[in-house]
């Protein structure tokens, strides 16, 4: 069954964020576009490539009002452990979300069982608080932050633009179209 437009279950999980511990609530989420980036676990390897690549593109998400929050089983005290051991991790400004019950996980059915941790998932989530787009990975694939910038921002083209539509590559300022009976078998 596909998450797509499922709406986003309530849910208070803590956060670390700046050398602060925070709690994260939906309510949080809602009113903006957000990103949900899953991960497997702290100290690890491809995690800190993908997390270290998000905080490197931040900025470019909050220039589009979207918020981006990671996600891993792990507590938000081991969150602050590695935020403090590695320089990569130390440089994130934006909230790692700890799911140490797998609620949140699980609800976004990315919670592999035997190994109480998350598959790399990456759910697009408007203001109403739906996903609206989601990519899931296995453990040794990592993820593109500016892959996932782009599809933001296409979705939320086409949140705003709902007669057009973004084609393969799309990017901001470039031609949209409009699905019209002409253009069956023209593309």
């Amino acid at each position: 069954m596909s998450l797509i437009n499922k709406k986003v279950s309530e849910f208070k999980v803590q956060a670390y964020q700046n050398g602060d511990f925070k709690e994260v609530t939906l309510e949080n989420v809602k009113g903006h576009w957000s990103v949900f980036v899953f991960y497997p676990a702290d100290f690890t390897f491809v995690c800190p490539t993908e997390l270290g690549d998000l905080a490197d593109n931040y900025a470019k998400f909050q220039e589009i009002g979207c918020e981006v929050y990671s996600v891993s089983t792990d507590s938000h005290f081991v969150h602050k452990a590695w935020a403090d051991a590695s320089e990569t991790i130390g440089k994130i400004q934006y909230p790692m979300l700890a799911d140490p019950t797998g609620k949140l996980t699980r609800d976004f059915d990315v919670m592999i069982e035997e190994d109480g941790m998350a598959l790399r998932g990456t759910f697009i989530i408007n203001p109403e608080g739906e996903i609206k787009a989601y990519e899931v990975h296995d453990l040794g694939i990592g993820r593109n932050a500016e892959e996932l910038l782009r599809k933001v921002q296409a979705a939320q083209f086409v949140a705003e633009h709902g007669d057009q539509v973004c084609p393969a590559k799309w990017t901001p300022g470039a031609e949209t179209l409009v699905p019209s009976l002409d253009l069956v078998g023209k593309l």
